[in-house]
């Protein structure tokens, strides 16, 4: 049984191996060309299409490597199902699954639901979406926060995040950033930079940005209520 199992991985390897072999000269023209780190190159829902997960989202690239889209991709004998955002969901909730210990969550007594919302501590409505947070708890909902500095890795708010994240307690720590009282400065290691950049990677452009549990993205301030409606919508 061992045997057979090492047999199956060395196969799935060698797949593996061949697809990137396969996709190389298409995948080394965008690291080339336009400086992208490429995760992963496969066929697109579109034939004659790949598509290519980087650190700056999802593009599209036609096989020969000579054009570069970046749009959505509607699917029109499937009520107009959005083929990059069902990419994007799947990246989302297992990119996720690296954060389960570095986020810094406020639970819910009687969770019913759990989103991920990427914040920045400068971001007003990230200060008035946390300003509602024990709305959102009394609906059930449990909240886990990432760290997004819309002015990127060094800025201000890079820091003022780091602050936050190597703090005794993240949590007040958080909560008092948003309210606008100023922090000892602390750096230790965290993943605030890994964050970041996963979060350009799923298509996140500004703050607060909230993933629901089926790894839907909702750009921009929800009130509780909202939230909860959305919520409920997909689960019903």
């Amino acid at each position: 049984m061992k045997y057979l199992c090492l047999v199956a991985l060395a196969a799935v390897a060698s797949v593996s191996a061949q697809a990137d072999d396969q996709y190389k000269e298409v995948r080394d023209k965008l690291v080339g060309t336009l400086g992208l780190t490429v995760t992963t190159i496969e066929p697109a829902p579109v034939p004659g299409l790949l598509q290519a997960l980087t650190n700056r989202g999802l593009f599209y690239v036609t096989e020969d490597g000579k054009y570069l889209l970046h749009g959505r991709v509607f699917n029109l004998d499937a009520q107009m199902r959005n083929e990059t955002e069902e990419t994007l969901a799947k990246v989302r909730l297992e990119g996720l699954k690296d954060f389960t210990d570095s986020a810094i969550e406020f639970k819910a007594d009687k969770e019913k639901y759990k989103v991920t919302v990427f914040t920045d501590t400068t971001c007003g409505y990230c200060r008035k979406l946390h300003s509602q947070i024990d709305e959102y708890n009394d609906l059930g909902i449990t909240v886990r926060y990432l760290a997004f500095p819309r002015g990127g890795v060094g800025s201000e708010g890079f820091s003022e995040l780091m602050s936050v994240w190597c703090a005794n307690n993240p949590q007040k720590a958080l909560t008092d950033a948003k309210a606008g009282m100023n922090l000892p400065s602390r750096t230790c290691q965290t993943k605030v930079s890994q964050q970041y950049n996963f979060g350009q990677q799923i298509g996140i452009q500004g703050t607060p940005a909230i993933i629901l549990d089926d790894g839907s993205l909702i750009p921009g301030y929800q009130p509780p209520q909202d939230l909860k409606n959305l919520l409920d919508d997909i689960h019903s």
